[in-house]
This record gives structure tokens, sequence and C-alpha cells, in this order.
């Protein structure tokens, strides 16, 4: 009786421990998943902090440059593109189409002397900038976050655990392809 007793006792011990692997694994998981959306999220608050201070931009030069309905159009496009995003693949593109018509519309602003000399355009570009370099920190935080995160789900043994509880890679922020180059701006065509 007392043998049967010990073996109970044992199978019970080695199951509570793998019960508390497993779920040591599962709340990992849960944890380090809830931490790359959160991330995720402060870049978009960033995107969203830039999308409120383009319209102000906007409304301060577009009276000096009418003729640049192109770089206009091109920001009020990636703003709706934005707004209408379901998904962050969509929501990153219509960040990266922003990025590069605030490129073209900076460089086109260097064109504009009377435009850098105002006060206002002046407070603005430099909020811009801020709200650029906010976002590139958030961008590498979230990559930071999604290294560690994919870390766990790909290593042994958690990898085994992520496949038993669903858990699977997150994607990478990664910019758009010619990100690196500088924008070009034709202004042969007024």
């Amino acid at each position: 009786m007392k043998k049967g007793l010990i073996a109970v006792v044992a199978i019970v011990v080695v199951l509570v421990g793998i019960g508390a692997i497993l779920a040591g694994y599962y709340n990992s998981f849960i944890t380090k998943s809830q931490g790359v959306d959160n991330q995720w999220a402060q870049v978009e608050t960033q995107y969203q902090r830039r999308f409120d201070l383009i319209p102000n931009l906007v409304s301060a030069t577009r009276g000096t440059m009418k003729q640049e309905r192109e770089v206009f159009g091109a920001i009020a496009e990636a703003r709706t593109r934005y707004s209408g995003a379901q998904t962050p693949g969509e929501q990153v593109e219509a960040a990266n189409q922003m990025e590069s018509a605030l490129g073209r519309l900076l460089v086109v602003m260097e064109n504009y002397p009377q435009l850098l000399s105002n006060n206002t355009v002046q407070q603005l570009i430099a909020q811009l900038e801020g709200t650029e370099n906010r976002i590139s920190v958030e961008r590498r935080r979230y990559n930071d976050i999604v290294r560690d995160y994919n870390t766990s789900v790909k290593r042994v043994p958690g990898a085994l655990f992520a496949g038993i509880f669903g858990f699977s890679e997150k994607p990478y922020f990664e910019s758009q392809e010619g990100a690196e180059q500088t924008p070009k701006v034709d202004l042969e065509n007024e």
C-alpha cells in the first residue's frame, strides 16, 4: 500500500511540475506578446502625432506653395490611407508613404526662403523633426521587443510550447525599399 501511495504522489508531483513549466512558458509568451502589442501602440501614437501635425504644416505653407499640388496631394492621400488602415502592415505602408511625401515637401520648402523664415513654419518643422525622432526611437524599441519575443518563440524548448499554445513569430518593422535614398523633387514641371 505504501508503494502505491508513493507512486501516486510521485506521479502527481511530476504532473504538477510539468503543469508549472507549461504555465510558466505560457505566461512568458503572453507577457512578451503583450509587450510587443504595447510597443506597437507606442509607434502608432507617434504616427498619430505626425498625422496631427501635418495639416498645420500644410496650412502654413499652402498659400506660398500653390504650385506644389502634387506634394500636398500625396500628403493628403497618405493621411487618408493611414486613417483607413485596418492592419499594422497597412499602417506601416501609409506611414512610409507619408515619410516620402514629407521628405519631398521639406526639399521643396528649401526653394521658398520666405517660408523658412516664417516663425510658425519653423516651429512646425521643429515639431515634425522631433516627432520623426520619436518615431525612430519607438520603431527601434518595437524591433528590440519583437526580437526578444521571437527568440523565446523560436528557441528550444520554448518553440515546442509556443507551437502547442499557438504563439508564432511577430513581424519586425522594416523600412520601405529605397528609404535610404534622398527624395528627388522635379521642379521643372511648374
